[in-house]
């Protein structure tokens, strides 16, 4: 098991990242970022890291810029990921391949990758996340993320849901192939995704309270994965929904709207509770409808259609029920997504 070692959530913790990382005052130190966040915090940090730092501009998650970070990283003691998911991404398997300890500084909490030992990078050979390995550390100032815009609290959320499904598939996968099932790694990331439908009028309100207890959950199930050793608690058919929408309608819905979608449609097929969980994504303001994410009724149809072929190891139940576009569609007219 690889699991984080230190975890700071707070308020205004942002300025003690140079305590928090713990490294000597001669350590050049790499932080990859994107240009806006750096212009907002950028300051507190370099001051927080006693100008000891090179910065790296993260325009996208992609090998290009985990290699930009590689290379300014030759002589540093260890890499930050100081942004949202594409930053954190890509100074994770940067510093997975460079085997410097890295640390997880998210600015937003739009999906489980601040705290998971995967990496979700576009332009390689798979359509889904890089096994690399966890952060060090993790420092989230709530302060900071409560700040970031409310459509990137609602894809966290949207991403927290998706475990109901993504556990489901975990058991029948267990079941059909008799691969390994943990039942305390499954119970950590159910009870993730059961926090946003027990709470979600209150996390609607995307206040500070709100804001750290997403931040919780999505560690959460980022500790769940590296228990199990694999993404099985967090990512199933729904997520393979998210990743052939990456394909079939690149640029459209953010990576935690597309899994709450999918949620929708994969609980109502695996017999869920599919309106509570609708009805959780609604009272958070995640999208729950294809307009919703600027994608067509087609384009979902054919997402849920080749869905199963993005990881045809996986089973899941796009595996077990073989979707036509008939069903595809009715499907996803029922669940109300089309």
């Amino acid at each position: 098991m690889e699991l984080p070692q230190k975890i700071l959530i707070g308020e205004n913790v942002l300025r003690r990242l140079g305590r928090f990382i713990e490294m000597p005052k001669s350590a050049r130190i790499v932080v990859a970022s994107g240009l806006n966040v750096q212009q907002k915090v950028r300051e507190m940090v370099a001051s927080s890291l006693e100008g000891r730092v090179s910065w790296v501009d993260v325009q996208l998650s992609d090998m290009k810029n985990v290699r930009s970070v590689m290379k300014a990283s030759e002589e540093a003691r260890c890499i930050i990921g100081l942004g949202g998911g594409k930053s954190v991404d890509v100074g994770k398997l940067a510093a997975s391949k460079l085997n410097l300890p890295f640390f997880s500084v998210p600015t937003s909490a739009s999906h489980d990758g601040i705290a998971s030992p995967f990496a979700s990078i576009r332009g390689s050979e798979k359509h889904y996340s890089i096994k690399a390995k966890p952060p060090l550390g993790i420092l989230a100032d709530v302060d900071v993320i409560a700040a970031a815009p409310p459509r990137l609290f609602a894809a966290g959320c949207g991403d927290l849901v998706a475990k109901l499904t993504a556990v489901r598939d975990w058991q029948l996968g267990h079941e059909a192939t008799g691969e390994y099932y943990g039942e305390y790694a499954a119970n950590l990331a159910m009870m993730s995704g059961q926090l946003i439908i027990n709470n979600s009028k209150r996390m609607g309100r995307g206040d500070k309270d709100a804001v750290r207890g997403l931040v919780e959950a999505l560690i959460s199930t980022g500790v769940a994965a590296g228990i199990a050793g694999s993404s099985r608690p967090c990512s199933g058919s729904e997520h393979l929904f998210s990743h052939a929408l990456d394909v079939i309608a690149p640029g459209k819905g953010l990576h935690g709207e597309k899994c709450g979608i999918g949620t929708i449609l994969v609980a109502k097929l695996q017999g869920l509770d599919w309106r509570a969980i609708r009805a959780a994504l609604e009272n958070v303001n995640a999208p729950t409808t294809a307009a919703g994410i600027e994608v067509s009724d087609d384009q979902v149809v054919e997402a849920l259609v080749s869905a199963s072929a993005i990881r045809p190891d996986r089973y899941t139940i796009l595996s077990k029920t073989r979707m036509t576009r008939d069903g595809a569609r009715q499907l996803a007219e029922e669940s109300s997504v089309i």
